[in-house]
């Protein structure tokens, strides 16, 4: 029983912070392949890894709403994975989303951030992950301000910070 209410309790929260109007038609052949790939074993990474950044970016699981530590966080300089340390977005291009997770309205580089459907939980969204070692980051919403009318949806866990020198 309580296994059933905390999971109607995760999932009304997920279709209260990151619900969406409509979905954007994601093909994962057109994804860029450019970059090189970093791939590891669920076991290297878990060497790596703390557990929550663990489940969060290699299970795609997701931190609580107003828990993560950059969902308030508004120093200038540049979030990396937290797998990889690739750069992918800029502080510039984050915004108070109200969502309870740090949100941005582009990336640093469109090449760091590939998109691909995900139709879990009952719901159609577009997942974001980094685009050289696939952690997972969250997901792409066409709800953000302008000029791009996105919001990227990002789990704390799957980023590190670098602040501005």
């Amino acid at each position: 029983m309580k296994y059933l209410m905390n999971l109607s309790y995760l999932f009304a929260i997920a279709i209260y912070a990151c619900g969406q109007e409509s979905v954007k038609e994601v093909n994962p052949s057109t994804q860029k392949s450019t970059m090189a790939k970093i791939v590891k074993t669920n076991d290297e990474w878990k060497k790596e890894l703390d557990a929550e950044t663990f489940n969060i970016t290699r299970e795609k699981g997701t931190e609580r709403a107003f828990t993560g530590k950059y969902n308030d966080h508004h120093e200038e300089g540049t979030y990396t994975c937290s797998n990889c340390n690739l750069p992918l977005f800029d502080s510039e291009h984050k915004f108070e989303s109200g969502s309870g997770w740090p949100s941005f309205y582009n990336v640093a580089d469109e090449d760091a951030v590939g998109e691909i459907n995900d139709n879990s939980l009952g719901m159609m969204r577009t997942e974001v992950v980094c685009n050289r070692c696939g952690a997972h980051l969250g997901h792409l919403f066409e709800d953000g301000p302008k000029p791009t009318g996105q919001r990227y949806c990002v789990n704390s866990a799957s980023l590190k910070f670098e602040k501005s020198k």
